[in-house]
């Protein structure tokens, strides 16, 4: 299965392939607290959360890291 901007975070959650392809940052993901609630959120609505953006996350960026776990994928 191919990550899009439309896939949940849940989805990266639930499967094990996602979270090695992911790493770390999906680990400490899953145990943050916040993270029952944006389970069900798509990478295209967190990208849009005011306090991602003033992070400085762009959806650019979340593209890119897409096309790098969909590789790892494959």
């Amino acid at each position: 299965m191919a990550y899009t901007m439309d896939s949940k975070i849940g989805d990266f959650l639930n499967d094990p392939k996602g979270m090695q392809a992911l790493g770390e940052l999906i680990a400490e993901l899953s145990k943050h607290p916040m993270a029952g609630l944006i389970k069900g959120m798509t990478l295209k609505q967190v990208v849009a959360i005011p306090q991602v953006k003033a992070v400085g996350l762009t959806e650019e960026m979340v593209k890119v890291g897409l096309a790098h776990v969909n590789a790892k994928l494959k």
